[in-house]
């Protein structure tokens, strides 16, 4: 019981930067289509993550010439700049195209892979934290995804403004802190 704690915490603090980004990415106004897809397939991630970390452990880990803070600094700017891009257009782009929703999961659940090395390497139970991970990041994506949505329909232009602001914010919180 006290290890299915400490999953659904670390689970809660794996899905916060899903929250933020969902959030921000929520401005844009996608379909209801499109937020259970996205809430689906970044669940599905955090799930295949720490199984994915747990067995290639230190070896993948060790071979990155690149460190993956950048990547993610990189991918969450440029989702930033499709935003800003799109802001004033009367037909939005779809900004929750397949591409951009796996850039999405991958991004926020490269942490999901850290935690999975740890695992591999003290024989942690991936199972359970995977399905405690996917439910939660599943939940707060929706939840981000549909609350941005609801403030931009209320408030218009300012939360994008404000999905722009946030989207930058944890990029550069990757590229400097992480």
């Amino acid at each position: 019981m006290l290890q299915t704690l400490i999953y659904f915490f670390m689970g809660l603090s794996l899905s916060m930067d899903t929250f933020s980004l969902s959030l921000s990415i929520g401005t844009t106004l996608p379909s209801t289509k499109q937020i259970i897809n996205t809430s689906l397939i970044i669940g599905l991630f955090h799930f295949i993550m720490p199984f994915l970390g747990s067995m290639i452990g230190n070896i993948f880990s060790n071979a990155l010439f690149v460190k993956t803070n950048y990547i993610t600094f990189a991918i969450f700017s440029v989702l930033a700049l499709q935003m800003y891009l799109n802001k004033n257009k009367e037909e939005k782009k779809d900004i929750l195209n397949i591409f951009s929703i796996l850039l999405f999961a991958i991004s926020v659940s490269l942490d999901s892979f850290s935690v999975g090395i740890a695992f591999g390497i003290t024989r942690e139970s991936t199972i359970i934290a995977g399905i405690i991970f996917s439910i939660i990041s599943s939940l707060f994506t929706y939840y981000g995804l549909k609350l941005g949505s609801f403030l931009t329909e209320k408030y218009q232009e300012k939360t994008v403004y404000l999905g722009i602001f946030l989207m930058l914010l944890i990029a550069f919180k990757y590229l400097l802190f992480t």
